[in-house]
């Protein structure tokens, strides 16, 4: 049952007077249940028990964690309708797109459950000691990742399931062994506080610490400003806007002690269609592309916004085809009437850009919260003087630029901002000839992508999802896939150490039976 209270630790707790509602997008109404934002008061207390929590969280077995992650999964799962129903409720997407989303979590959580359980994820270096070294001995020293603290996630707006509450952020930092503070989103806090419920249930059946997890409401940004001021967070994962991510990575920095933001802040994700690829499949490219454009409301961050091309009658023939496609798509809900609202200003924005030329756009009456595609061009030169047009459109939007050659392309691509995604639609006949507008994409993505499209992230060991600023803030990190346990740990050196006293995972008899480097061989042998 939704209480419409704040998770401080397994504690309900309402002691503030401020008080929001979510919002139906489909119903075009707001919910019944009113939510209680968290105080300063709440905020201190989650923080303090966090901070002791992580005393006893920090040093708790990989196979307990795992164990805990697990008993996440099933009581997301044991949650039923109810949690299916509010998603849909808070969210305006349809009941197979929650119920996908919630396999993904779970799906996630599984698999930070098995790398806990294999435990080489700590990246154990051991050199030994080498005392007849000359001129000078050398101490024994071993190094492996530790958790950095309590972690504050913010839940996104697109993924109320999957980059929210339980998501791909928290999973990551409960396996890394660090407390975890959701400062859940505002249009979907009845679907956090029932995810709530479901960790702080498998905390309780798997003995973790008070404290490891709570969860608090807010309509606003104070919550989420006090949460990052607090000197007992010791690092932020975040999942929206530019301006919220740089907010909060700027507020971060400013701390009497920073620390890391890892935030992903949207990209406009371009795809290069080269010339054979065009007069050769163009057609059946536009039609797929009107799909990605379109799917889920245009409300991925990895949405195509933006194709580039070379100026030739198979691009014009191109443009036509998609313009003709995407409006034979029926319009669909947007997440909010606040997304809703600042996807036709940021829409028309662009539209209202010199050289900026409509190809289509959805004018047929729809209803309340829905979204009107639409498809521009513009001419290169222009994309290069106007930055305003590299500028994501969160929504059902695309624009291609037509260049009027491969330098041109080349220059265009060279200048944009950091993005998650890149992708380039070619035959393998002609890839050896835009060599140089392969790598420059390369050096602008985190993932590039051949012949496809850009919407869909597999949740995998190989997958990432981030990419230079502004796409992120930090490229050398991705948000999705198991890897991303890498944000909330930092690298620890025991030098000359007691055997009896060091971590299993450097223990000279490798009691947990995982890979090492061991003086520079790697091992998963006995020292």
């Amino acid at each position: 049952m939704i209480t419409g209270k704040n998770y401080i630790g397994s504690t309900l707790s309402s002691k503030g007077t401020k008080t929001y509602k979510t919002f139906n997008p489909q119903l075009n109404i707001e919910n019944d249940i009113t939510f209680s934002e968290a105080t300063q008061e709440e905020i201190n207390e989650a923080a303090a028990l966090a901070s002791e929590a992580f005393k006893t969280y920090r040093n708790v077995s990989g196979i307990q964690k795992a164990a805990f992650l697990n008993a996440i999964a099933d009581e997301i799962l044991a949650l039923g309708d109810e949690a299916v129903k509010t998603y849909c409720s808070e969210t305006g997407l349809p009941e197979g797109r929650a119920i996908g989303e919630r396999g993904r979590t779970m799906g996630q959580l599984k698999a930070f459950a098995a790398l806990l359980e294999e435990g080489s994820w700590v990246d154990a270096v051991i050199d030994t000691a080498q005392p007849e070294r000359t001129p000078m001995p050398r101490s024994d020293i071993r190094k492996m990742q530790i958790a950095m603290g309590p972690v504050v996630v913010f839940g996104a707006s697109n993924f109320a399931f999957a980059f929210s509450t339980a998501g791909g952020d928290t999973a990551a930092a409960l396996a890394a062994g660090c407390p975890v503070i959701v400062k859940s989103h505002p249009m979907h806090a009845g679907t956090s506080e029932l995810v709530a419920s479901a960790i702080l249930k498998a905390a309780k059946r798997t003995g973790m610490p008070e404290g490891v997890f709570s969860n608090v409401n807010s309509s606003g940004i104070e919550v989420g400003a006090q949460l990052v001021s607090h000197p007992a967070i010791k690092a932020v994962g975040f999942t929206g806007s530019y301006k919220g991510g740089k907010a909060l990575y700027d507020l971060a920095a400013k701390r009497p002690e920073p620390i890391p933001v890892f935030a992903e802040m949207g990209s406009i994700n371009p795809v290069v269609v080269l010339p054979e690829a065009l007069t050769n499949r163009g057609t059946d490219l536009a039609k797929t592309y009107a799909g990605s454009v379109t799917l889920g409301t245009g409300q991925f961050c990895t949405n195509p916004g933006l194709l580039l091309g070379i100026k030739s009658d198979a691009l014009t023939q191109f443009v036509k085809t998609l313009s003709e496609t995407i409006l034979t798509i029926d319009p669909s809900c947007m997440l909010h009437p606040n997304i809703a609202t600042t996807y036709e200003a940021n829409k028309q924005k662009a539209l209202d850009q010199e050289g900026v030329t409509v190809t289509a756009q959805y004018d047929t009456k729809i209803k309340e919260n829905y979204a009107r595609q639409a498809v521009t061009t513009v001419d290169g030169s222009t994309f290069l003087e106007n930055t305003q047009l590299h500028q994501e459109v969160f929504g059902p939007f695309t624009m291609v630029v037509q260049c009027d050659n491969v330098a041109q392309l080349e220059t265009i691509i060279s200048k944009l901002e950091g993005q998650l995604t890149g992708t380039i639609l070619g035959e393998p006949s002609e890839l050896p000839d835009y060599k140089n507008v392969i790598e420059a994409l390369q050096n602008r993505v985190g993932r590039i992508v051949y012949n496809g499209v850009p919407t869909g992230v597999e949740v995998c060991p190989a997958m990432v999802h981030g990419g230079p600023f502004p796409a992120t803030t930090d490229s050398r990190f991705t948000s999705v896939g198991v890897s991303s346990i890498q944000r909330w740990v930092r690298p620890f050196c025991f030098q000359d150490w007691p055997n009896a006293l060091l971590p299993e995972e450097l223990k000279n008899e490798n009691p947990l039976g995982i890979t090492r480097l061991v003086n520079s061989s790697v091992t998963s042998a006995k020292i």
